[in-house]
């Protein structure tokens, strides 16, 4: 029995859900999402509160009920506020900024700068620069109304520049990330 497919999930004044068959729109005051039901997954809206059933207690049906009651209720929490991740860009002479097209430009140690342009749906912002134990730190949010999209475009842009295990103080992280400083190999 999956106990997160078992909770109802309430939907807020300012968002609306329409149910088709086996299609569910959510739209809200950020935006609107789309998502096709599998098959053997039922949605039903009663007093604003979603529920979702199974059809059958086949396996198959039984590991898809759980995600399918999270992914319905991630797109009611992303219409109505939206999600976002941090990264920061750590580093001296690490820098990000975003161009007019909504284009992260990022000087991550390259001999070049690495441009990175979001998907349809994403913003990106820069703060300003602080400094944290003598290393200077940008903050990069990621932000858009698609809880996957999100952390999936956070992953990419991370990927541009790891941070580095042997120099931990350089490299692009999750804000909140503890990074291993692992000892170098010394000749004996």
């Amino acid at each position: 029995m999956s106990r997160i497919g078992q909770k109802p999930i309430p939907v807020p004044d300012k968002v609306q859900v329409a149910l088709n068959e086996r299609d569910v729109h959510v739209a809200g005051p950020k935006g609107s999402l789309n998502w096709q039901l599998p098959l053997g997954i039922q949605v039903t809206l009663e007093e604003n509160v979603l529920t979702v059933q199974r059809t059958s207690e086949q396996k198959q049906y039984k590991a898809l009920h759980g995600l399918a009651r999270s992914l319905i209720a991630n797109m009611v929490a992303g219409v109505s506020e939206g999600f976002e991740k941090k990264l920061r860009v750590v580093g001296t002479g690490y820098r990000a900024e975003v161009s007019r097209q909504n284009t992260l430009v990022l000087e991550v140690g390259y001999s070049h700068t690495v441009t990175y342009s979001p998907p349809e749906g994403i913003t990106l912002s820069v703060e300003s620069t602080e400094t944290i134990d003598g290393q200077p730190h940008t903050p990069v949010l990621v932000s858009g109304i698609d809880k996957q999209l999100v952390g999936q475009v956070a992953a990419s842009i991370r990927q541009i520049k790891k941070p580095e295990i042997y120099k931990p103080c350089k490299g692009i992280r999750y804000d909140g990330e503890r990074v291993r400083d692992k000892e170098g190999k010394t000749a004996s």
